[in-house]
């Protein structure tokens, strides 16, 4: 049985199944030309099988209590470097520069209140990060994998498939963890797309997603009223809708074309 003081605070819940952990290690292609960066490794269970894929594994653990047990585990793996920083707060570049690669990968266990802000931060590195297999809450990972005209479908589901095909791998149980969380959680696969000739203007794009999903239940016509609305009309008659829908009936596409159009 593991000695750790779990922290809820950091939104501790350790996966324990070995076979699941396996099929996270091996659900994408990591092999040794392959950099994994490891947000939370938590006692090292999946960190184990991706050193014995990949180059080289960059982990980084909030919880400096952990220390003792993460370095007692892989005090004999070279192809291993732990930070205890917070991922969010740490200058991630300066530790991928130390290394070579032709890939690089991220493999996470997230919690749900810090989900958005990580992947931001991913995609905000300024190299580019080909795949992500992240666990999230059940809840979260439908969000992200949400179509148009259902109630989970956000500003968070179009922002991260512009810049990602996102694939539902498989559901964990509850009952893989210790503590045992209240809810499921889901595998995801991230890869990521070719967007820059798509858009043009990105930082557009991404502010009138933003903006079209302030407040939910209003229509285009109220969350876009800074915007020029008879160019934005002008893109929804095309596909016989207008003003008076709402942002969750739109798909990515279209946002992409009306950003063309402003």
């Amino acid at each position: 049985m593991l000695e750790h003081n779990f922290k809820k605070k950091f939104g501790q819940n350790f996966l324990t199944d070995k076979g699941t952990i396996g099929k996270i290690a091996n659900c994408t292609d990591i092999d040794k030309d392959t950099l994994v960066i490891e947000i939370g490794p938590g006692s090292g269970n999946l960190t184990s099988y991706l050193v014995e894929l990949a180059g080289m594994v960059i982990a980084y653990e909030i919880d400096t209590d952990l220390k003792k047990i993460l370095e007692d585990k892989f005090k004999n793996t070279d192809n291993l470097e732990i930070i205890y920083e917070d991922f969010l707060q740490r200058d991630v570049m300066t530790d991928i520069l130390k290394f070579n690669y032709k890939k690089i990968y991220v493999v996470a266990n997230i919690p749900y209140y810090i989900t958005t802000p990580i992947m931001k931060k991913i995609i905000d590195l300024k190299v580019e990060v080909q795949k992500i297999v992240v666990m999230v809450q059940k809840e979260v990972g439908e969000r992200f994998t949400a179509q148009p005209k259902t109630r989970a479908y956000g500003s968070i589901t179009v922002y991260l498939n512009y810049y990602f095909n996102i694939k539902r791998l498989f559901v964990v149980s509850r009952n893989s963890f210790i503590p045992k969380p209240n809810v499921d959680s889901i595998v995801l696969l991230f890869e990521r797309k070719k967007v820059s000739n798509l858009v043009n203007n990105e930082e557009l794009l991404l502010k009138l997603i933003k903006d079209a999903f302030k407040y939910k239940r209003k229509t285009l016509r109220n969350n876009l009223k800074n915007y020029d609305l008879e160019k934005i009309n002008k893109v929804l008659n095309k596909y016989n809708i207008d003003l008076n829908v709402r942002a969750e009936e739109l798909p990515l596409e279209l946002f992409i074309e009306i950003s063309n159009n402003l």
